[in-house]
């Protein structure tokens, strides 16, 4: 089991706080504690916030070993030869830590706003994004790219320096339901989502499995092709801790409804969130362990981060590793589902 904190990135720019160096110390802080990854989101119009990938650049050069992750980026908003490029640059200056993690964009009318604002067709944004990724996973390879689809043509193009990794960063995708779980299925090296129930995330890997296995019938694939590719299951959760657990709550509600301009209850009915004790924390992230993820990002409803992330490692982690090493511990197989 992995886990990772989710820099308070929005958090910043709601209290108008912009100042970026208490993110990159906070980046190291979580390094120093133990977290294998570190993590920060996108969305410049519609929740604005600290570019991820500038963010990300600092944090590598103030770490050593923490994975860096985007949850999400919006690759739509983009071009993706600049957008690969930014990515290699990144994956070089961190020695292979990057993990991009994607998504299409959530279908809100703030979020089509924001596709609006930068001149991106928000009804194409699914095909925008899978051919975003084809796009760069074939610049990534450091040769010469000539290419035309639905959304983007171009000729002769190379993209220098090349990833640290070769194939360059794994891509991580978020999204539930059909259509964003085939594309997972198909395209992705690890799945990021955020369902509120556990059972419901058991369900949605199962149909990961279901639709990459029938994807490999289709194909024709042999059974050493089919299992060439391996997906990271990942969760993306918040947490607000309190011993008291009803004055965790209405931390919550604060914090959520500040953070999105939205209901604490619509954003709870599409999102995994928990308030409560450091303890009952680990043992609902565990319900989501034995549902089947295995690297779970960690996002602090909180006013006091440097506090949250503390008692997210003292309290938390404890509890959650020990927790999650007795269950896996004779079940080391599914610690990546074979696609």
């Amino acid at each position: 089991m992995n886990i990772g904190y989710l820099l308070p990135t929005r958090d910043r720019t709601v209290a108008g706080e912009h100042d970026l160096r208490p993110l990159i110390a906070q980046a190291r802080r979580a390094e120093a504690l133990g977290l294998d990854s570190v993590w920060a989101g996108d969305s410049p119009l519609t929740r604005p916030r600290a570019d991820p990938l500038l963010l990300l650049a600092g944090v590598a050069d103030a770490t050593e070993r923490v994975a860096l992750g985007t949850a999400v980026l919006l690759p739509a908003l983009r071009h993706p030869i600049l957008l690969a490029h930014q990515l290699a640059t990144l994956d070089r200056l961190s020695d292979g830590r990057v993990i991009a993690g994607m998504g299409a964009g959530f279908p809100t009318a703030a979020t089509e706003a924001q596709f609006t604002a930068i001149g991106v067709d928000f009804t194409r944004r699914g095909r925008r994004l899978e051919e975003s990724i084809e796009v760069m996973r074939r610049l990534w390879t450091g040769g010469e790219v000539s290419y035309r689809g639905e959304h983007f043509a171009f000729e002769n193009v190379r993209v220098a320096p090349p990833p640290s990794r070769p194939g360059g960063p794994p891509i991580w995708l978020a999204g539930g339901g059909g259509r964003a779980l085939r594309r997972v299925a198909r395209l992705a090296d690890g799945w990021l989502p955020y369902p509120p129930e556990a059972t419901t995330y058991a369900q949605e890997l199962a149909a990961i499995d279901h639709a990459a296995t029938e994807q490999a019938e289709t194909e024709q694939a042999t059974p050493s092709q089919a299992s060439s590719r391996r997906i990271t299951p990942a969760l993306y959760a918040t947490l607000c801790l309190d011993d008291d657990p009803e004055k965790a709550r209405q931390r919550m509600r604060t914090s959520i409804e500040r953070y999105y301009g939205t209901s604490l209850e619509f954003i709870a009915s599409i999102q995994a969130l928990f308030a409560g004790t450091a303890r009952d924390a680990a043992a609902w992230l565990c319900g989501y362990a034995a549902a089947g993820a295995r690297h779970l990002v960690i996002r602090l409803a909180t006013d006091d981060h440097e506090t949250g992330l503390e008692q997210l490692a003292d309290q938390v982690l404890p509890h959650l590793r020990a927790d999650t090493d007795t269950d896996t511990a004779n079940d080391t197989d599914k610690e990546e589902i074979a696609l």
